[in-house]
C-alpha cells in the first residue's frame, strides 16, 4: 500500500494547470458528440449494420460507466497526474486506432478501448480542481469548467460537420477519430511539464472484480438490444439478457461481500437513502433519452431527410448554447425553488419534442432550420434539468459519504446513456425497416416524451421523500 505524500502540491501556475485539464475534459465532450454526426458516414463507407451503428457509440459508454469509479481511485492510489498522463495518451492512442479502424467490429473494439482510458483521464479533472482551488477562486475555476463543458457540445456537432464535409486529406470520418491525436500529445507534454504531482490517499483499494461482473451484466443486458435487429430477435437473445439481469443480481451481491473487506465499486449503503434513490432513477431515465435523442436526431435528419453533415451538425449548435445558457441560469433559480426547475425543464423538453413531432408529421422535408429553432426549447429545458440534477440527486447523502455517491451517479448516467442509445436505436431501425425514417423518428419522440414524464415523476417522489427527511 503506497503512503500519503505529504509534499504540498505546488499551485503557483494552477490557473495553467486548469486550462489543461479542463482542455482535456472539453476533448472529451467533443468526442461524445462529434461521433454522432459521423455515424451516417461511417455507417457507409464501412458497410456497418444497424447493430454496429449502435455499438460504436453504446460500447464507449459501457467501458466508461464501468470503469470510471475505478479510474478515480487509481488516481487516488498512484496519484492523479500519473493516472491523468495514462489516460490521455491511451485515450490518443485509442482515437488514432479508431481512424484506422477498417471495419466496423474493429471500430466497436477501438470505442471499447477508448471508453476505458477515457475512464482513467476524466475522474482527474475533477480531482485535479478540488485540490489546487480550495479558496474563494473555487467558484470561477468550476464556473469556467462548467462553460467548456456545455461548449463542447456545440464544437463536436460543428467540429464533426465540417470535418465530414471539408475532407482534410480524404480521411472522410476518420479525420473525427485523427483530430485526437494532435491535440491529445499537446494535453499530455503540457502535463507532464505543468500539472504537479498530487498527495495519495492511504488505504484505498479496487474492486476488479465488480468492475468485471458490472460490465459483464450489462454487455448481456444491453448487448442483445443492438443485435436483435441483425439476427431477427432470435430467442436465444432473450436468454442472453435474463442472463445478464442474474449476472447484475449476482454483482449486488458480490458488492455486499467487497463491502465488509474494502471500498465497494458501488456502496449500496446509500440506497437506504429513500430521497437518493428515487433520484438515481431520475437520473436513469433523463439520461436514457439524452445521447440517444442525438443519434435519432441525426440519424432522421441525414438518412431521412437527406440533409448534408455540415448541416446537420449546424442545425444542432443553436440547442447546444440554448443548453449552455439554461446550464448557467439553472443552478441559481435551483437553489430558490428547488426541484421545481428541474421538473420545469422536463415540460420544457416534452414541449420541444411535441414540436418536433408536429413538424416532421405535417412537413414532408422540414428544413434544418425550422428542426434548429424547435430544438432550441428542448435545448434549454435539457439544461435546466442536467445541470442542477446532481446536485438535486445527492443533496440528501452525507458530506462522507459525497464521493461514493458522485460515482454512483456518474455510473448510472453512463448506464442510462448506453440503454437509451441500445433500446431507442433499436426501436428507431425497427420502425425504419417496416415503414420509414420518419415513423422511426416518431416513434423514438414518444418514447423520449415517456422517459423524460418518468424522471419528472420521479423528481417530484424524489420531493417528497426530502420533506419528510
Amino acid at each position: 500500500m503506497h503512503q500519503a505524500v505529504t509534499k504540498p502540491v505546488d499551485s503557483t501556475r494552477r490557473w495553467w494547470v486548469l486550462a489543461i485539464v479542463v482542455a482535456a475534459q472539453f476533448m472529451f465532450g467533443v468526442d461524445a458528440f462529434i461521433v454522432n454526426v459521423a455515424i451516417p458516414t461511417i455507417a457507409v463507407d464501412l458497410h456497418a449494420t444497424p447493430a454496429q451503428i449502435e455499438s460504436v457509440i453504446a460500447i464507449y459508454l459501457i467501458a466508461y460507466a464501468t470503469l470510471v469509479v475505478t479510474g478515480g481511485r487509481l488516481g487516488d492510489i498512484h496519484g492523479t497526474k500519473n493516472v491523468f498522463l495514462a489516460g490521455v495518451l491511451g485515450f490518443t492512442v485509442t482515437s488514432l486506432w479508431c481512424g484506422l479502424a477498417l471495419s466496423g467490429t474493429e471500430l466497436i473494439v477501438a470505442r471499447l478501448a477508448q471508453g476505458a482510458t477515457a475512464a482513467l483521464m476524466v475522474p482527474q479533472v475533477l480531482a485535479t480542481l478540488h485540490l489546487l482551488f480550495t479558496d474563494e477562486s473555487r467558484s470561477r475555476a468550476f464556473g469556467i469548467y462548467g462553460i467548456v463543458l456545455g461548449l463542447a457540445g456545440a464544437a463536436g456537432f460543428l467540429l464533426g460537420g465540417l470535418l465530414v464535409t471539408i475532407d482534410p486529406a480524404h480521411t472522410g470520418w476518420r479525420s473525427v477519430f485523427f483530430v485526437n491525436v494532435p491535440c491529445g500529445l499537446v494535453i499530455a507534454a503540457a502535463a507532464w511539464r505543468i500539472m504537479p504531482s498530487a498527495p495519495r490517499r492511504a488505504g484505498t483499494s479496487l474492486d476488479i472484480k465488480g468492475s468485471v461482473v458490472l460490465f459483464a451484466g450489462l454487455l448481456c443486458l444491453i448487448g442483445p438490444l443492438l443485435f436483435g435487429h441483425d439476427v431477427g430477435w432470435a430467442p436465444w437473445l432473450w436468454a442472453v439478457m435474463l442472463g445478464g439481469g442474474a449476472i447484475l443480481a449476482g454483482f449486488l451481491k458480490l458488492e455486499h461481500v467487497v463491502a465488509r473487506a474494502g471500498m465497494p465499486l458501488i456502496d449500496l449503503t446509500l440506497l437506504a437513502d429513500a430521497a437518493f434513490l428515487r433520484g438515481l432513477g431520475a437520473a436513469l431515465f433523463f439520461f436514457v433519452a439524452n445521447l440517444s435523442f442525438y443519434l435519432v436526431m441525426t440519424l432522421f435528419m441525414q438518412r431521412g431527410l437527406k440533409i448534408p453533415p455540415l448541416a446537420a451538425g449546424l442545425a444542432f449548435v443553436p440547442l447546444a448554447l440554448a443548453f449552455v445558457v439554461a446550464s448557467r441560469h439553472s443552478g441559481a433559480r435551483a437553489r430558490h425553488r428547488g426541484t421545481k426547475v428541474l421538473i420545469e425543464g422536463c415540460a420544457l423538453q416534452i414541449a420541444g419534442l411535441a414540436a418536433l413531432a408536429a413538424l416532421a408529421g405535417l412537413i414532408d422535408a422540414p428544413a434544418p432550420i425550422a428542426l434548429a429553432l424547435i430544438m432550441i426549447v428542448f435545448g434549454y429545458g435539457q439544461g435546466l434539468v442536467m445541470a442542477p440534477l446532481s446536485g438535486a440527486v445527492l443533496s440528501t447523502v452525507k458530506p462522507v459519504a459525497a464521493g461514493a455517491a458522485s460515482g454512483m451517479y456518474g455510473t448510472i448516467a453512463q448506464i442510462g446513456n448506453a440503454a437509451g442509445v441500445a433500446a431507442i436505436g433499436a426501436v428507431f431501425f425497427a420502425v425504419e425497416a417496416l415503414q420509414s425514417p420518419r415513423a422511426g423518428f416518431l416513434a423514438s419522440l414518444a418514447l423520449f416524451a415517456a422517459l423524460i414524464m418518468i424522471c419528472a415523476a420521479f423528481l417530484t417522489w424524489m420531493r417528497r421523500a426530502s420533506a419528510r427527511s
